[in-house]
């Protein structure tokens, strides 16, 4: 028997699909993760001709890839259809304003199985929608299996301290808990090098967005469809104490008349090396090292 999945994906699928009109309104902390991510880029030597935008919503990431490399063909793949239909409205008036002819393909599919073939493009980037897979590891993996030899993963995710105040509320207020678990940096650069990748570098830092009170927290991650999405999450009606409840104990962290929310933004990037492992017959590795002299 196959055991209980730790995230919803026909969940995680809805949230965004309702999310996709007010998206990009919502979208403050993606927008800045994203441009901080690819400024990484200037210390890049690269000029793919193919790049995969992986998680691409209604394609923040794209844009300035387009700007960056103009000649570049871009596929943006999500797993919510109404996202990507709202990145085409989005990219239509950026490619009309920037004088761009080419358009993005647009793909809806999940991360973990990509519907791509392997080898196809030159540069994976992901801009905060890995920590959404139930198996990250296997998002890695396919990520590695379609990028050309010499290609590069560059990446964001979250961190384990995101929502810090948040799971702190639940639980001081005995709810079941509505923030995900996030994986932590040096568990994700194990994760590359487990995936065939070389070169990890990775990177921290933590971001605070503050808001006048908590309803308006819950609106802003309704409306950038960042919703617990949790196998086992609270699925039913709350008693009308409830939120007052949380409120109380969020309290606790109020900052000049704000409540914070604190972000860990993970950055990665590592290479797909330009040669692979020699294999065996029987399927084994053949590793070698130099000796020293």
């Amino acid at each position: 028997m196959n055991p209980t999945p730790l995230l919803d994906k026909r969940r995680i699928r809805r949230n965004f699909d309702r999310a996709a009109p007010t998206y990009e309104a919502a979208s403050a902390l993606q927008r800045e993760v994203a441009a901080r991510m690819l400024e990484r880029l200037d210390l890049i030597k690269l000029q793919p001709a193919r790049i995969l935008d992986a998680g691409s919503g209604t394609g923040l990431v794209t844009r300035i890839l387009e700007r960056r490399y103009p000649d570049a063909s871009v596929v943006q793949l999500d797993l919510s259809l109404r996202m990507l239909r709202e990145a085409g409205a989005a990219g239509s008036f950026w490619r009309k304003v920037m004088r761009m002819a080419r358009t993005p393909a647009r793909v809806c599919g999940d991360m973990e199985k990509l519907p791509l073939r392997a080898a196809t493009v030159d540069l994976v980037c992901s801009n905060l929608a890995l920590e959404w897979c139930e198996r990250p590891g296997e998002a890695l993996r396919e990520f590695n299996r379609v990028l050309s030899r010499g290609g590069l993963l560059m990446f964001t995710t979250l961190g384990p301290d995101t929502l810090r105040e948040l799971r702190a509320v639940f639980s001081a207020s005995g709810s079941a808990p509505a923030v995900h678990p996030f994986a932590d940096m040096h568990d994700i650069g194990d994760l590359l090098v487990n995936s065939g990748f070389a070169d990890p570098v990775m990177d921290m830092e933590r971001l605070t967005l503050t808001y006048a009170d908590l309803s308006a927290l819950f609106a802003d991650l309704r409306a950038s469809g960042c919703q617990c999405a949790l196998a086992s999450a609270h699925r039913g009606l709350r008693g009308r104490a409830w939120p007052s409840l949380l409120a109380q104990h969020y309290a606790a962290f109020l900052q000049d008349a704000r409540l914070p929310a604190t972000f860990e933004i993970v950055y990665g990037h590592a290479w797909k090396p330009e040669q692979g492992p020699r294999v065996t017959a029987d399927g084994r590795a053949v590793i070698q090292f130099q000796p020293k002299r």
